[in-house]
């Protein structure tokens, strides 16, 4: 019999009962250093008590009042927004699925309204993920997400990543724009060369196409800047964000420039949810705390020691892992042995790790994670990898 939730997940058999930090607690008592953070969403932490009074604060007053009417939150979120971005207007939806297609219909409305109707077909990458939504899984490409849902959503070539001959090969008369994400995710974290988002910003002015940026997972301080392109020194035509936005209540935005932004007049998109005033007292908060003065740099600064933990594993464990990969607080560990077998070692060892593709275990703390957690966590996955070494190498490690 299928049970009353729908069974879309292969859930671990633990129940968290609250969260302290970057650590949460299980129903049983046990304690686990949270490295998955909701899939890089809880930004921070849990019972962060500046995010708790915020969201507390505004569900005592008015938690939803739709878009019908003006809200004060939402408009102090995209002041805020705007001033510290490339953007100059923002969208507020639910989660990151909406938010690119929201961009894609940004970008195919812009063109149209440019007079190049024609222009509609967006270039994305290959090991890309864009969503769940029928229109996002044809932007992401995987046959494994699109098996059994029918026919691909026009719209949408693929490309290897880190390519630019292939972008280039890849345009004609229909494109209307490029689709990255500065780190892949799903896809492995995967990061674009800085050279390669330059060089995709360049193509994008020598053709008259529109750059879109897929900001959802490596984007709202993870990688140590605000938004992961801001390290190519270029800026999008537009954005999408989510996760950590509102450090974990459900919340997505579009940011972008005026000459896509100004197209998207009264009864073009829309959202019922979207942007209400407990999600943007949410996000607001997450704001006070990323755009501190010298929050982002002690995220770079902590993200590098980190990664020099993980070298030395990496070199103390070739038998279980080959290669550190990401940006920041958005790591990947690439493994030799089966992801799956060091995923559970970690767990044993009371760390929560997230996978990826290519064989990659994720590794995404939240951003207020100390020097001295990720030591812990270091330790943690040492531990884990000699728990998962060949029997003779179990010995020799001894």
């Amino acid at each position: 019999m299928i049970p009353a939730l729908m069974p879309t997940y292969n859930r671990a058999d633990l129940v968290f009962e609250r969260g302290e930090g970057a650590w949460l607690v299980a129903a049983d008592g046990r304690r686990f250093l949270d490295f998955g953070a909701g899939i890089a969403t809880s930004s921070l932490g849990h019972g962060h008590p500046h995010l708790v009074a915020a969201i507390a604060a505004q569900a005592g007053k008015v938690m939803h009042v739709s878009n019908l009417y003006r809200i004060p939150e939402a408009e102090r979120l995209a002041e805020r927004l705007t001033a510290a971005t490339f953007a100059d207007s923002v969208f507020f939806c639910n989660s990151g699925a909406e938010a690119n297609e929201g961009m894609v219909k940004l970008m195919r409305k812009a063109m149209a309204e440019e007079d190049h109707p024609e222009r509609y077909r967006v270039i994305c990458f290959e090991g890309a993920f864009h969503g769940r939504t029928l229109a996002m899984l044809s932007a992401t490409g995987n046959a494994k997400y699109l098996k059994g849902f029918g026919p691909r959503v026009d719209g949408f070539e693929h490309v290897p990543f880190n390519n630019l001959n292939a972008v280039r090969a890849a345009i004609g008369p229909e494109t209307a724009g490029i689709l990255v994400e500065p780190v892949q995710g799903e896809g492995g974290i995967r990061p674009a060369s800085l050279q390669f988002l330059r060089d995709l910003r360049s193509t994008c002015d020598e053709f008259g196409l529109l750059l879109g940026m897929d900001e959802i997972q490596c984007g709202m301080g993870r990688t140590g800047k605000l938004f992961a392109h801001e390290w190519a020194g270029i800026t999008p035509d537009v954005m999408s964000a989510a996760k950590g936005i509102a450090g974990g209540f459900p919340m997505g935005a579009i940011l972008a420039t005026e000459r896509v932004a100004r197209h998207m007049t009264p009864g073009t998109h829309g959202s019922t949810f979207g942007g209400n005033p407990l999600a943007c007292a949410a996000a607001n908060a997450v704001l006070d705390i990323i755009l501190a003065p010298g929050f982002l740099t002690e995220v770079d600064r902590t993200g590098r020691r980190f990664w020099r933990d993980l070298d030395r594993l990496v070199a103390d464990y070739p038998e279980v892992f080959s290669e550190v990969r990401g940006a920041g607080l958005i790591v990947g560990l690439k493994c030799v042995a089966p992801q799956g077998e060091v995923a559970a070692a970690c767990l044993a060892e009371g760390l929560l790790t997230v996978n990826a593709a290519e064989n990659v275990l994720r590794l995404v703390p939240p951003l207020i994670v100390r020097e001295s957690e990720c030591r812990t966590a270091a330790e943690m996955l040492a531990r884990a990898a000699r728990r998962c070494l060949p029997s003779k190498a179990k010995v020799a490690a001894k």
